[in-house]
């Protein structure tokens, strides 16, 4: 099992990215680096869609509970004036 203590130092980021050069090369990283971004593109949409969808859910809560407090007050008062 490889233990990975401490940060990385410039060594270790030299070593890592000689490794991928070899094992990719160079005319596959770029292609590798569009796709990550794209995926990390498509993350972050989906994490505003889900985020947007809570509040929009939270404040059509609160104008049901907004809407249904004004017509309880209504009948209140209008059950109060007879």
């Amino acid at each position: 099992m490889l233990l990975f203590i401490g940060p990385l130092g410039t060594t270790e980021i030299i070593f890592i990215v000689l490794i991928i050069l070899l094992l990719f090369g160079g005319k596959k990283i770029p292609e590798l680096m569009r796709g990550l971004g794209k995926g990390i593109r498509e993350f972050n949409d989906a994490k505003s869609n889900v985020k947007k969808e809570i509040e929009d859910g939270l404040s059509e809560k609160e104008n049901m509970n907004k809407t249904t407090s004004a017509q309880n007050s209504q009948t209140t008062h209008t059950s109060t004036q007879q």
